[in-house]
């Protein structure tokens, strides 16, 4: 009996041990993008599973950084685009290998799997999985207007009418415009350097028509709403609200092509409840679910039967922005290799200053 208590603490204390994981197993701290965790999904997620979903909004650049400063801590499930995988494991070791026999796998578009598949496998281990895809191109506020690629956006009777993002996408879409292929550059610096200097010159040189580089969506939808602007270089999903509201309002798929991109799935490195995070992609694998997120987001997933749940909409403007050609003209992003975001952050910032 002289025994019972420290026995007893030693109980309380394996009880309480056991509690708190038990109570961490059933957390998933997802690091995701606006509209991508909808409320009433993820309350019928936790209703059905019994998994509460701690949502944190970010975005690419976020997401390596949050990742990176910790070695991959603090979250189980992340929602980076599949070009935005394999470089930061390779330098920083912020994912681990996906286990794709613990994926419903048969759910999903093969080629889409596959693609994100290729593009994120290091050593023969997969780290991403293909979820929700959709494009950069041009929004165009008036159907007279003979807007067809990015260099039209030079035109000048478009003079403070455009508006362009100061990023990637828009020295990327300018390039292909010029004729140029920069995924084509991506492991020949040099090369790619003296592409991405052309682009950068030309919208230096048609700087005069830029009203404003656009961060926010809100000004940027308004904008176009009031005729304030007339073209902007943007992504689908927010061209196709401004066509629900007004069908002058269209977004093209510019003649050089789309820049297709695909935001995956991948599970940080120290995560620490990889089967909740299993447990979500296999919940948002389900048709029906895929295509409220789908609604949320604005753009489409990589679920196969989504489309009969899908809105009758987002179909119809989908067709009309990609007829075939143009669907097969998606320039899809590649993997970015170590070294050419630097590349691109000082000609952005040359644009930036330049008069």
């Amino acid at each position: 009996m002289r025994h019972f208590p420290r026995v007893a603490a030693v109980l309380c204390g394996a009880l309480l041990v056991y509690s708190e994981a038990s109570s961490a197993a059933e957390k998933l701290r997802l690091l995701t993008w606006a509209d991508y965790a909808p409320k009433d999904v993820v309350a019928q997620f936790t209703k059905e599973t019994g998994i509460v979903v701690e949502v944190t909004l970010s975005n690419n650049e976020e997401m390596i950084s949050k990742l990176r400063a910790t070695g991959g801590a603090g979250f189980d499930l992340a929602q980076p685009s599949q070009d935005r995988i394999s470089g930061p494991v390779k330098e920083f070791g912020i994912y681990k290998p996906l286990d794709y026999s613990k994926i419903q796998t048969a759910n999903f578009n093969p080629e889409m799997l596959e693609a994100t598949r290729k593009v994120t496998t290091i050593n023969g281990k997969p780290y991403g999985l293909a979820y929700f895809w959709g494009t950069d191109g041009l929004v165009v506020g008036n159907t007279k207007l003979q807007v067809l690629d990015y260099t039209d956006i030079c035109k000048p009777d478009l003079q403070a009418k455009v508006s362009v993002r100061l990023k990637r996408p828009t020295l990327i879409g300018m390039a292909f415009a010029l004729g140029k292929n920069p995924f084509k550059a991506y492991d020949n610096p040099v090369q790619y350097e003296q592409i991405m200097q052309e682009a950068g010159n030309k919208l230096i040189a048609c700087k005069k028509n830029v009203k404003y580089f656009w961060e926010g969506k809100d000004q940027l939808l308004n904008d176009l709403r009031n005729n304030d602007l007339l073209v902007a270089q943007m992504w689908d999903s927010g061209g196709w609200k401004l066509n629900a509201e007004n069908p002058n309002i269209k977004f093209i798929a510019p003649k050089s092509g789309a820049l297709g991109w695909i935001d995956s799935f991948a599970i940080p490195a120290k995560g620490k409840n990889d089967a909740a995070a299993y447990a979500w992609m296999n919940f948002v694998a389900r048709p029906a679910i895929a295509a409220r997120l789908a609604k949320s987001a604005g753009n489409f997933t990589a679920i196969k039967g989504a489309e009969e749940f899908m809105d009758a909409k987002m179909k119809a403007q989908l067709n009309e922005s990609f007829p075939p050609s143009a669907m097969q003209n998606i320039k899809w992003y590649p993997a970015i290799p170590p070294g050419l975001e630097e590349i691109e952050g000082k000609i952005l910032d040359r644009i930036k200053a330049s008069n």
